[in-house]
């Protein structure tokens, strides 16, 4: 049984796979809530399924890239279940479910984009191929800069039409389609760890410079 969610976009998403096909997946029916939302959707998941969290085998999760603070809760919640259950956790690049959604769904064909909210007037992009399989590593910066003719899917894509002409659903991640892609083994899985594509806000300071007075020895 592989418990998978995703906290990287604004909505909580969480799903269980048996083995064989995801059997309860539920979302947060608002945003901006990761901390108060995750628990009780893996809870919903779990009892919908009939399953205990004593049955799980592994843990899939989103590691972005999105919000620091989403991504956190996320990740550690990932990170605490699975060492407290003792399986595996396995990270997903968040993008990536939304590009194997995109393909098995027939959504887009050939080589195409995904391109997520990244605030401040920026998006997060990645390239796939037709089979949804990532061609480099995702980047941020203006849709201006990151604007494209081709196919492209996702949140960000939406948000700048101009920029993104031929675009499509899906737009946030699913955790159905992260728990379907690594089962299937379609997916490049990564450590537990954020993929942040910014610095944060916040930065220690540097240490000022020490200002040299007139009787200051000079070398």
């Amino acid at each position: 049984m592989l418990l998978a969610f995703d906290t990287a976009s604004p909505t909580v998403t969480v799903a269980l796979h048996d083995g064989s096909d995801v059997v309860a997946e539920a979302t947060a029916a608002s945003t901006m809530r990761h901390g108060e939302q995750l628990a009780p959707l893996i809870a919903q998941v779990l009892a919908e399924a009939g399953r205990t969290p004593a049955e799980l085998t592994g843990i899939a999760v989103g590691v972005g890239p999105g919000p620091f603070t989403g991504l956190r809760v996320g990740l550690v919640t990932a990170r605490t279940m699975a060492h407290v259950l003792g399986v595996p956790v396995h990270g997903v690049c968040s993008l990536d479910p939304l590009a194997l959604e995109a393909v098995e769904t027939g959504t887009v064909s050939g080589t195409f984009v995904v391109a997520t909210d990244a605030r401040r007037k920026e998006v997060y992009l990645a390239s796939y191929d037709d089979r949804g399989t990532r061609l480099a590593e995702p980047v941020v910066d203006r849709p201006a800069v990151l604007a494209t003719e081709a196919p492209a899917v996702g949140e960000g894509a939406a948000l700048y039409p101009d920029f993104f002409p031929d675009r499509d659903e899906p737009l946030r991640p699913s955790a159905g389609w992260l728990a379907r892609g690594v089962v299937a083994g379609r997916f490049a899985v990564l450590d537990p760890e954020p993929l942040y594509l910014r610095r944060p806000d916040a930065e220690i300071p540097k240490a000022p410079k020490a200002v040299l007075s007139d009787e200051t020895p000079r070398p």
